[in-house]
């Protein structure tokens, strides 16, 4: 039996079929933004790629917690 992806990780293969884009290219975009904290993050994939909140928010989240930043 194998387990579901937990957290962030459980809206990457959504995000693949909505977008069209590994999780890997978008992970490259948020570390290649000169944005430093969250929400604005968040928000620059929103207006200019078109991502839903919780879609952003879980590679941004997901992104920071493999580059160890935490917080704002």
């Amino acid at each position: 039996m194998s387990s579901s992806p937990k957290g962030p990780a459980s809206y990457f293969p959504s995000i693949e079929k909505k977008y069209g884009r590994p999780v890997s290219e978008w992970f490259e975009l948020i570390r290649s933004s000169p944005l430093a904290r969250h929400m604005e993050l968040v928000g620059w994939l929103k207006s200019e790629y078109g991502l839903g909140h919780g879609h952003a928010n879980a590679l941004v989240a997901a992104v920071r917690a493999e580059d160890g930043r935490v917080g704002n």
